[in-house]
């Protein structure tokens, strides 16, 4: 492979989404195949693999990971909130399993070269689909200060928000910020050195926030997580690894709504209520990487695994 990558939670994800190994199973971020060729090895040679990513590079580095999954691979550059129109392209109206992996690649923090990661000097781009019009460029140099705030406040958690937006708005005056580098400096500016995080980066959530906001993620969850309950087959379940909580919390809280008692009539082909109570939920606590794990591959420390069975 061009570069390694480890997985996260490998075995947990292959357990707690494999229910039946001759199912139908879909991996709505391939990324770098990890967790997919788990799945494809797992499965039988009855059963069947769909992959989708946003990430052109990520679905040419998995074709050739996946290789020998071919006989039951189908493999597709596509948003997962496209999954419906997939299946119904390949005949299929529901699946067994469903599963996402909401964090970024190794290639794409190490490799891509479009200024995902604050320790690096590369364009802000910060685009997981490079067919998308919008880049981190555009938000950081032609949005408004107000506009700016809200998207680290709300995306990105930052209570130093204001305080960025402030020197970033200094600076553009005089320049246009370029590099993902260049940003990371100005946000470490911004914030007292005092009250620099230990743990991480002082950049960490502002990056996020302008990935969340160039990728749209929050929007694209919430979406799919709507659609779900309709593309599942009894007993079929969908796993799901987060690693911010924004996201953790929208999961949650949908899985939580599915287990809830509808009162609409059985007859109806979708729950006017908005409350589907045909799912049971696999782990009422989010699964962690254990600690031998984290020191392995660090990037984990933040993931939380959480899952659910149409019942």
């Amino acid at each position: 492979m061009e570069y390694s990558h480890q997985p996260v939670l490998l075995e947990e994800v292959t357990e707690l989404l494999i229910g039946k190994p001759d199912g139908i199973y879909v991996d709505g971020t391939v990324g770098n195949g990890g967790h997919s060729q788990a799945i494809g090895e797992k499965i039988t040679s009855e059963g069947r693999l769909i992959c989708l990513d946003m990430d052109s590079e990520a679905v040419r580095i998995s074709k050739e990971r996946l290789s020998s999954l071919s006989k039951k691979l189908s493999l597709f550059k596509a948003n997962y909130v496209e999954l419906a129109e997939i299946l119904k392209r390949l005949g299929i109206e529901k699946v067994d399993g469903i599963f996402l992996d909401l964090g970024l690649s190794s290639y794409q923090l190490e490799h891509s070269g479009r200024g995902f990661s604050f320790s690096r000097d590369e364009p802000l781009d910060m685009r997981m689909d490079s067919d998308n019009k919008l880049t981190a460029h555009e938000v950081i140099n032609t949005f408004s200060s107000d506009h700016l705030e809200r998207i680290l406040r709300e995306y990105g958690e930052e209570k130093w928000a204001k305080r960025i937006v402030k020197t970033v708005e200094e600076e553009r005056k005089r320049k246009p910020i370029k590099s993902s580098l260049e940003l990371a400096n100005l946000v470490i500016k911004a914030i007292p050195v005092s009250h620099h995080p230990k743990a991480k980066h002082p950049a960490t959530r502002t990056f996020q926030a302008l990935r969340i906001a160039v990728n749209k993620e929050l929007e694209n969850l919430k979406t799919f997580l709507d659609m779900v309950p309709f593309l599942m087959n009894k007993g079929g379940r969908i796993a799901v690894l987060s690693y911010h909580s924004l996201e953790d919390r929208m999961i949650k809280q949908t899985m939580l709504d599915w287990e809830k008692q509808c009162t609409c009539p059985p007859d109806l082909p979708k729950c006017a209520c908005g409350k589907v109570s045909l799912f049971k939920r696999l782990n009422k606590r989010g699964i962690r990487p254990k600690t031998q794990e984290i020191h392995m591959n660090p990037r984990a420390r933040s993931a939380t695994l959480r899952g659910a069975e149409r019942v």
